[in-house]
């Protein structure tokens, strides 16, 4: 495949072609400055990935003959990120290096102790973020662009943790105050991975004990203490090297 990646949802069968236009088009053909000649690989976002190359461009949109199309397989067990919404000027950081280190479905999540309030700006907020995946997706290549979910509130967060551990997966609270090592617990046999990053401030003593009735492990990540926009990153490269993700 080739190594520039643009989404475009519908993509056609090998042999046909495609029209990259919209915010695609423009960053393709005016930024990238994408001429005719050139491969592209096209996402679906979903797993679909098309090779192609280009057969006519203008100022804000190209043309590619689709030249075949494989689906990726996603990464196996799926990884869920809660995120404490950050602060303003480290909250879209956060969602691209989660997205560039393999998340694949992000939540937003008003904890108790965020500097952050996205209750007048809801909507707004979370289609930052999804842009801000969909943009660090294309710049690492991503055959899939992370989900990103609506604002949970800790009431939500809990009825997730328990779905997760019903259905047989693993829920990690990341917290200094774990006895358990991160390495330690059982990865490789979850269905599904939830991890929980706490704000600036750290998780509240009441979520904590919260999470931990609903079936969460609260857990040391490792030696020093990460800032909220980074922990997820480093948390997910650990598991990449723990489990068959990568």
């Amino acid at each position: 495949m080739a190594a520039t990646v643009f989404y475009l949802s519908g993509i056609p069968e090998p042999g046909a072609i495609a029209v990259l236009d919209g915010p695609e088009g423009r960053h393709a053909a005016t930024v990238r400055r994408i001429r005719v000649g050139e491969p592209i690989t096209l996402s679906d976002g979903s797993g679909l990935l098309a090779a192609s190359e280009v057969v006519a461009a203008q100022k804000d949109r190209l043309e590619l003959k689709v030249l075949d199309r494989v689906l990726a397989a996603p990464a196996t067990p799926q990884v869920t990120i809660v995120q404490a919404l950050p602060k303003s000027d480290r909250s879209e950081l956060a969602v691209e290096l989660m997205t560039e280190a393999g998340a694949d479905v992000i939540i937003p999540w008003q904890a108790a102790r965020c500097i952050a309030n996205w209750e007048a700006k809801v909507d707004k907020a979370v289609e930052k973020w999804r842009a801000a995946t969909r943009s660090a997706a294309r710049q690492s290549r991503r055959a899939y662009i992370p989900e990103v979910a609506d604002l949970h509130r800790t009431r939500d967060l809990l009825d997730k943790i328990r779905a997760v551990v019903a259905a047989g997966g693993i829920a990690v609270a990341l917290h200094e105050s774990g006895t358990a090592r991160f390495v330690e617990l059982p990865f490789d046999k979850a269905t599904e991975i939830l991890l929980i990053v706490g704000p600036e401030g750290g998780l509240d003593d009441s979520e904590l004990t919260a999470f931990a009735a609903a079936g969460a492990d609260v857990t040391l990540l490792g030696p020093t203490v990460l800032r909220t926009s980074t922990a997820a990153a480093v948390a997910l490269g650990a598991l990449g090297a723990l489990t068959s993700r990568w």
